[in-house]
């Protein structure tokens, strides 16, 4: 039978999946695995602690046989979701990824200060754009379509709570997701010191309604009926 993926609300049996996609995708796009000894590091900064704190807003590509292979995840408020961050999710890492002293040495000791400073995340001039994402997908799933249907699942449900405008950063040299940013209208914030990030923000209007109907379970059925007949 013919699988097709869809995408669907995240669920708790996808926790191992989401680690797995960010670690495969955290290196500018590419496989993480040689930077960081600890694989559960990256997740622990930019994908797991979202899917804990707002769940409502993580969806996953499921690959129609149940297992996610795409996420799209953030939050709604940026400055609530650090004071959460810092007050529920970091304690629940520092065991695991203790505190570096001095400077960082390595890639993961980088990473591992970041994750105690989870107020870099404000900015004053992204307070426009409340809401902020990541999305990743692996590579066999990229260049499909399947990233336009987990942000317009996003946008929608921000749209839902009143959230009027999200941003991202992205690395400026990952050319190809900029490209991709741009084609959904995403547009480029004024950030006075952004680093090697840009930082891009887009209304949260102007997003096809997601019906949820719509996108998985008639995709599904569509599918299995289409099995079924041959």
């Amino acid at each position: 039978m013919t699988r097709t993926a869809y995408v669907r609300p995240y669920r708790p049996t996808d926790q191992e999946a989401l680690a797995d996609i960010c670690v495969r995708t955290a290196d500018n796009g590419g496989d993480s695995t040689h930077l960081y000894p600890d694989p559960g590091l990256m997740p622990a900064l930019f994908a797991a602690p979202y899917a804990h704190l707002e769940p409502e807003l993580t969806f996953v590509l499921d690959d129609g046989c149940g297992r996610a292979v795409g996420y799209v995840l953030g939050t709604a408020d940026t400055r609530r979701f650090v004071g959460a961050f810092r007050e529920i999710w970091l304690p629940r890492v520092a065991d695991r990824f203790p505190e570096s002293e001095g400077e960082a040495r390595t890639p993961a000791e980088a990473m591992t200060a970041l994750l105690y400073r989870p107020e870099r995340m404000i900015l004053p001039e992204l307070d426009g754009h409340p809401a902020h994402l990541h999305i990743d997908l692996l590579p066999p799933w990229q260049r499909r379509g399947h990233g336009r249907q987990l942000m317009r699942a996003f946008l929608d449900a921000l749209r839902k709570k009143g959230v009027p405008a999200v941003h991202l950063p992205m690395l400026t040299a990952n050319t190809p997701a900029r490209a991709f940013y741009d084609r959904l209208g995403f547009q480029v914030l004024d950030v006075s010191d952004p680093g090697p990030l840009t930082y891009l923000g887009r209304s949260t209007e102007g997003v096809e309604p997601m019906g949820w109907a719509g996108s998985g379970w008639r995709a599904r059925k569509r599918a299995e009926a289409a099995g079924a007949e041959g």
